[in-house]
């Protein structure tokens, strides 16, 4: 059996920076046990399989260790794939998922925008192995799919040193951490450590809970984010209420084959 694969960095317009994804263009589907496998194999932080369908694409994702409900950076990736290498003809993709449909529209700027769920953030109590994991204690703590963080300043967010052995036994996927920024609205970094994932070099879905946070709190409806993990990557986002647009660049790194 021969299977596509390419990886592509997502969220960035030159290589070696924002979040790697593989990409794998399915006729059919594999069992849930070798696409994992593929995933583990890859290394990266999120692998996406997809299959073509009547009216679109259905999509999955896998991290090393576990498949997820949600991956922004992934799906950025596959729709490039396709724009690019499998049918150029179209402007627009829908993926079918977990979490509901999603599209993704290619700019005349070049940008590719992400329709997404918006996941409103709920104010909470920091459940303790959040407060030792990060080691400082955050002004406020909110929960979604992933417990957020903010901090008063960015330097607390760049300066941060997680114990991935404590944020592993939080009950939630991960943790964004986030603040206000200088040179953007806001920055963020996020760590998934319990899915295999220490720190993601960036990570659309976790904007689904940030763009709304920082919508409401900056009074505006159009934001310019940074996520600040060593690769970095840069996100054009803007707050439709019961959706966000998520947007960014992506370039090819290697395309080839799995043989199986």
């Amino acid at each position: 059996m021969e299977i596509p694969l390419f990886q592509v960095d997502a969220f960035t317009g030159k290589v070696f920076a924002g979040n790697p994804a593989a990409v794998c263009p399915l006729k059919k589907w594999l069992d849930n046990s070798l696409m994992q496998s593929i995933a583990l194999e890859n290394n990266l932080s999120e692998t996406a399989f997809f299959v073509r369908e009547e009216r679109g694409y259905r999509i999955r994702w896998f991290t090393p260790v576990a498949e997820v409900d949600l991956c922004g950076h992934a799906t950025l990736a596959s729709a490039f794939v396709i724009f690019n290498y499998l049918n150029r003809s179209v402007k627009e993709v829908s993926f079918d998922s977990n979490s509901g449909v999603l599209k993704v529209a290619q700019g005349n700027d070049g940008l590719l925008s992400m329709d997404f769920p918006s996941l409103p953030p709920t104010p909470c109590t920091p459940p303790d192995a959040l407060l030792q994991g990060l080691g400082k204690k955050p002004v406020e703590t909110l929960y979604s799919e992933d417990y957020m963080a903010v901090f008063p300043e960015p330097d607390d967010v760049v300066e941060l040193k997680p114990d991935m052995i404590m944020l592993s036994k939080l009950d939630l996927r991960g943790v964004i951490v986030t603040a206000k920024g200088k040179d953007v609205d806001f920055i963020s970094r996020f760590f998934a450590p319990k899915y295999g994932v220490l720190e993601d070099p960036v990570t659309g879905s976790a904007h689904s809970t940030l763009i709304p946070y920082w919508a409401k709190h900056l009074g505006k409806s159009k934001l310019h984010a940074h996520q600040l993990s060593q690769r970095g990557g840069e996100l054009f986002c803007e707050d439709m209420k019961k959706r966000v647009k998520i947007s960014g660049n992506a370039v090819l790194y290697c395309k080839g084959s799995i043989y199986l």
